[in-house]
This record gives C-alpha cells, structure tokens and sequence, in this order.
C-alpha cells in the first residue's frame, strides 16, 4: 500500500472541506460533528485513523460519523489486504473499535 491511511484520510477530508466528498450530509450535520470535535466529545479523524491503522491495515474507501447509541461512532470501511471488504465501528471518543463486519456478512464485537 503506497502512503498511509492517514495521509488518505487528508485526502478525504481535503474532498469533504470542497463538497466533493459526503454529499449525504447536510450543513447541519457538518456543523454537529464540527462542535463535537471542538467540545471534545470526540477525536479527530486523524487520530482515530493513526489508532486503527495499527491493528486494522486497508485502504479507506468510506467514512461516516455518526450519533448512534447516546454517543458518537466512526463507520470506517476499509479494502483490506487480499481484497476483503470490512466495516469499522470506532467508538469516536476514544478510538476503541467497538464491531467488525466483513464482506461475507459475518460480524462481530470488538475484544
């Protein structure tokens, strides 16, 4: 994989901040997730980005950031190594990732 998840993710966020990227969110949407990072109710992409990259090696193709549950979660899909598709839930307060769903259907919680 040519540069990190991390440096793709500037990419994205690059893409988002035009209005290339995310077209499902609305203005208020932005501007939740805006004051949820400023309030510090959760962390950067970023950072969370750094924290899955460790354990989690793929390509990002999607991410959302929702507020499910009273709090917020990062839905991260990456294309792994070999072609499988998996899906991320981070917990976006502490990078925790909570669930893996892969491409087969399977799914599981998080150790």
């Amino acid at each position: 994989m040519t540069g990190s998840i991390a440096s793709k993710a500037v990419w994205i966020a690059l893409a988002a901040c035009l209005g290339l990227a995310l077209p499902a969110w609305s203005e208020d949407d932005h501007d939740r997730a805006r004051r949820a990072l400023e309030a510090g109710e959760v962390l950067s992409l970023r950072n969370i980005l750094e924290r899955v990259e460790r354990d989690h090696p793929g390509q990002v193709m999607e991410i959302e950031l929702e507020h499910e549950d009273g709090g917020w979660q990062y839905e991260i899909k990456l294309l792994r190594p070999g072609g499988a598709l998996v899906k991320l839930k981070v917990d976006a307060r502490d990078g925790r990732v909570l669930a893996i769903k892969g491409r087969d259907g399977g799914a599981r919680r998080a150790p």
